[in-house]
C-alpha cells in the first residue's frame, strides 16, 4: 500500500512541477503538501527521494527540498547527450523496423505534415513526440530508453517552446522527413546523422528564441 501511495504522490508532484504549479526554484512545503494531500510525511519523503534522483528536485541539508532550475548551461550540456542517444536509437530503428513499422511511421509523418501546414503547433508537438517515442521503441534498447527518459524530464522543467522560433516549424518538419527517408532506405548511419542534426538544431533554435526574448534594457 505504501509503495502505491508514494507512487501516486510522486506522480502528482511531478505533474505539478511540469505544469509550473511548483515553480522552478520554489521551496517544497512538506507540511502544507501533507495537509493538502491528506498523507503522512513518509510517502511524501519517499516520493521526494525519487524526484531528487530524477533531478526534478534538489535537497539542501537543514533547509529542505526545492524544485530544480534548468539553466542555459544545463541545456547546452544536455542536448548534445540526447542527440547522441536518440541518434543511436535512429540507427537501431533503421536496422530493426519492419514494413509494418514503417507504414505506421508514415501515418505519423503524414499527421506531422498536416499539422505543420495548418500551423497547429500543439498538434505538431504531439505528433513529434509520438514519432520520437516510436523510434525509441523500434531501437529496442531499454537502457537507451531509460536514459533518454531521465534527460527529457530535466529538459521538460524548462517548459521550452522551440517551435515558436522564427522558421523553426518548417525546419523541424524538414529534419523529421530526412530522418524518415533514411529509415525507409534502411540507412542506419544516415538516420543517426539526421536525428543528431535534428536535436542539435533544436538547441540552436531555443538559444535564438531565448536571445530574442531577452531585453537589452533589462537589469
Amino acid at each position: 500500500m505504501l509503495n502505491s501511495l508514494h507512487d501516486e504522490v510522486r506522480t502528482k508532484l511531478r505533474e505539478r512541477i511540469f505544469a509550473g504549479v511548483l515553480a522552478p526554484g520554489s521551496f517544497v512545503d512538506e507540511p502544507a503538501l501533507c495537509a493538502e494531500l491528506a498523507i503522512s510525511r513518509t510517502p511524501l519523503r519517499e516520493a521526494l527521494k525519487v524526484l531528487t534522483a530524477e533531478g526534478l528536485v534538489r535537497h539542501e541539508p537543514r533547509r529542505g527540498c526545492f524544485v530544480s532550475e534548468v539553466t542555459e548551461r544545463d541545456l547546452d550540456e544536455i542536448f548534445p547527450v540526447i542527440a547522441l542517444l536518440e541518434g543511436r536509437c535512429a540507427f537501431e530503428a533503421a536496422n530493426n523496423a519492419s514494413d509494418a513499422d514503417l507504414a505506421a511511421l508514415e501515418q505519423l509523418h503524414d499527421r506531422l505534415n498536416r499539422s505543420a501546414r495548418a500551423r497547429l503547433i500543439n498538434e505538431y508537438y504531439d505528433a513529434n513526440f509520438k514519432i520520437h517515442e516510436a523510434i525509441i521503441t523500434l531501437a529496442n534498447n531499454r537502457w537507451l530508453a531509460q536514459v533518454i527518459g531521465d534527460l527529457r524530464k530535466i529538459v521538460k522543467l524548462a517548459r521550452l517552446q522551440q517551435l515558436h522560433a522564427p522558421g523553426r516549424l518548417d525546419q523541424s518538419l524538414s529534419e523529421h522527413m530526412a530522418v524518415f527517408a533514411a529509415l525507409k532506405a534502411r540507412d542506419a548511419e544516415g538516420a543517426e546523422a539526421a536525428m543528431r542534426t535534428h536535436l542539435t538544431r533544436q538547441r540552436v533554435a531555443l538559444r535564438e528564441l531565448a536571445r530574442n526574448q531577452t531585453s537589452r534594457l533589462s537589469a
